[in-house]
């Protein structure tokens, strides 16, 4: 970034790929599991007219110039460089909740945490401490 310059963004998009970074990175399972996960048609369902319109910004740069001219009325297509991605997992459980925070699932054979966005990061050493007498109660039990 130059100095004095400033990043606009993020928005949030359905990623083709679990860890696709660029728009062109697709892995058919992948999307095809989660476009068929009954949770995420709800998610679809609810928010269907707010995710179009992030997608139309992320792939259209006089859409996303015209949003950021509601905060900065002097900004032009020629001022924006397009940025780097990234890949956040955001769980949705099957109907259609989205998870805001962490949580732990329990089987006989593993300990799960799903979806740990920065806010349940922030914790993660209480999160480690959960996690951990979880485990100690398997071994004293």
């Amino acid at each position: 970034m130059k100095k004095g310059g400033v990043e606009a963004g993020p928005n949030a998009v359905l990623a083709f790929k679990r860890e696709g970074y660029k728009k062109s990175q697709i892995n058919f399972a992948e999307l095809a599991e989660t476009l068929a996960w009954p949770g995420f048609q709800k998610v679809v369902g609810k928010y269907w007219k707010t995710g179009f319109g992030e997608f139309y910004r992320s792939f259209s740069k006089s859409a996303f110039t015209r949003a950021l001219q509601e905060l900065i009325s002097e900004i032009t297509e020629s001022d924006l460089i397009e940025g780097g991605s990234g890949v956040r997992a955001q769980a949705c459980n099957r109907t259609g909740g989205l998870l805001d925070d962490f949580e732990i699932r329990e089987s006989n054979f593993a300990i799960n945490i799903l979806n740990a966005p920065s806010p349940a990061a922030t914790s993660s050493l209480s999160i480690g401490n959960t996690v951990s007498d979880m485990v100690l109660k398997r071994f004293t039990s």
